[in-house]
């Protein structure tokens, strides 16, 4: 039921449920919220403070300059409030992964879970919103709650963000071999004006494209990730494929590298709504259907 899309008024539950947070069993929910959020504020506590030493330094410098990047045109994570609490979130779940440690461009996947997260305590529209005006029990819930779905989020893609981040260049080179699969046509262009997927698609697997969407179209694309096993990795694949494809009349119009680079970095997907990210998924699924497994011979 989730797949096709979340009302929104069931999405802050539904969300922590197929993050596996939330345990089915309804009478079991409360305990372990209770006990998972005051989990986190002890690592705070542990592990929050040493953000001042030499070691750490270089981590939580990358981590406070972004934050203010992030989102530019949402006042609501231009607020001072709202900013602290992603740098503990990430801060914290940085030094818990020393493998990877934080990594530039993980900083967005935190902005779908605290958006629909705050829901629970405020209207619909958060643009404008002022976090500090929430109970001080609300806001440490928020923060708690986003920091474990994101966390679940990374584990199944933390390859993305270890040294040399071996599980883009896997991605990026997969949909390399779907693309030869899927539209010839296309790859061949894209190939013969020196285009290398790594140069656009790379970002779309760093960011999940944050950067492709508008906020609300991502926790759209969201509502089925989440649904999907693997959904952030190998079905995020077949979207970007379906992305890749839907354009490909207009890149095929492009006669040259510059060109070519502009459109695929500046995609005309701001004015995209549920209808327009619904047809992408369906496209996805259609494409994982016919290629997931199909046999080698199919690359002809």
């Amino acid at each position: 039921m989730c797949w096709s899309g979340i009302p929104h008024v069931c999405r802050n539950v539904a969300w922590k449920i197929l993050s596996r947070y939330l345990p089915l069993m309804a009478d079991r929910r409360e305990m372990m919220l209770k006990k998972k959020r005051q989990e986190y504020f002890n690592l705070v506590d542990q592990y929050y403070e040493t953000r001042k030493q030499a070691i750490h330094a270089d981590t939580y410098h990358q981590i406070h300059i972004d934050i203010p990047r992030m989102s530019p045109l949402i006042p609501l994570f231009q607020q001072e409030l709202v900013q602290e609490i992603f740098e503990r979130i990430l801060y914290i779940w940085a030094i818990r992964h020393p493998a990877s440690g934080y990594v530039q461009g993980i900083n967005d996947l935190v902005t779908p879970f605290f958006v629909v997260f705050i829901t629970e305590y405020i209207p619909l529209d958060i643009r404008t919103y002022k976090v500090n005006s929430l109970p001080e029990s609300a806001i440490q819930n928020l923060e708690a709650d986003s920091f474990w779905c994101f966390s679940k989020l990374l584990d199944g893609i933390q390859d993305n963000y270890t040294f040399a981040q071996p599980g883009i260049q896997k991605q990026v080179n997969t949909l390399k071999d779907l693309m030869m699969r899927i539209n010839s046509e296309l790859h061949q262009h894209l190939t013969s004006n020196h285009v290398e997927y790594l140069q656009f698609a790379f970002r779309w697997m760093n960011n999940l494209l944050m950067r492709e969407m508008s906020l609300m179209c991502v926790i759209r694309l969201w509502d089925t990730y989440l649904c999907e096993s693997e959904g952030f990795a190998s079905f995020h694949l077949y979207v970007c494929a379906a992305l890749l494809n839907k354009f490909s009349s207009e890149l095929l119009q492009e006669k040259d590298f510059q060109g070519l680079m502009l459109f695929l970095k500046n995609l005309p997907t701001q004015h995209w709504n549920d209808d327009d990210v619904r047809f992408l998924l369906a496209d996805a699924y259609r494409l994982k259907f016919a290629f997931a497994d199909a046999p080698s011979h199919l690359k002809e």
